[in-house]
């Protein structure tokens, strides 16, 4: 599994959005990418992490910067969790896992004693040349637009 630090280059990727289309990170070269993975959609701490850059929209487009949401969770659930909290950004469908794991962030995670395999939260700033910027790896679910623009301006 990769070890992403910033200064590297961030793997690229295609993946379907929540309408079906294909979405490339070479699609937005020249411009900053905040990538952002969580857990699964409609949860508390996703719906505030996500409901969080919502509110902050306009502000980080207004700065040039575009948000992608990624996780496991398939089109039709990205759907509906765009459509029931009017998300204004893309939520990539990574249900094979290739950009998770060509990020780092599939991890094996425990509750209640059990250990499974799952998304860890984490950030990735990705400068207009295609490199990682800054990583997040303490995601405030209710500030993380917040700790974005604190970081990036």
């Amino acid at each position: 599994m990769a070890t992403l630090t910033t200064g590297d280059q961030a793997p690229a990727f295609s993946a379907k959005n929540q309408n079906g289309e294909n979405i490339f990170l070479s699609d937005f070269a020249g411009k900053t990418v905040i990538l952002y993975f969580y857990p699964k959609d409609d949860t508390p701490g996703c719906t505030a992490e996500a409901c969080s850059f919502r509110d902050n929209y306009e502000a980080l487009s207004a700065k040039g910067y575009v948000v992608i949401g990624v996780s496991t969770d398939d089109e039709k659930s990205h759907t509906k969790f765009v459509n029931k909290y009017n998300l204004p950004f893309n939520l990539i469908a990574d249900t094979d896992k290739k950009i998770v794991e060509a990020y780092g962030v599939w991890v094996e995670k425990s509750m209640y004693g059990k250990t499974y395999m799952g998304t860890a939260r984490k950030t990735f700033i990705i400068n207009p040349e295609g490199n990682i910027a800054h990583i997040i790896e303490k995601v405030d679910t209710k500030n993380s637009s917040q700790q974005v623009l604190d970081l990036v301006g």
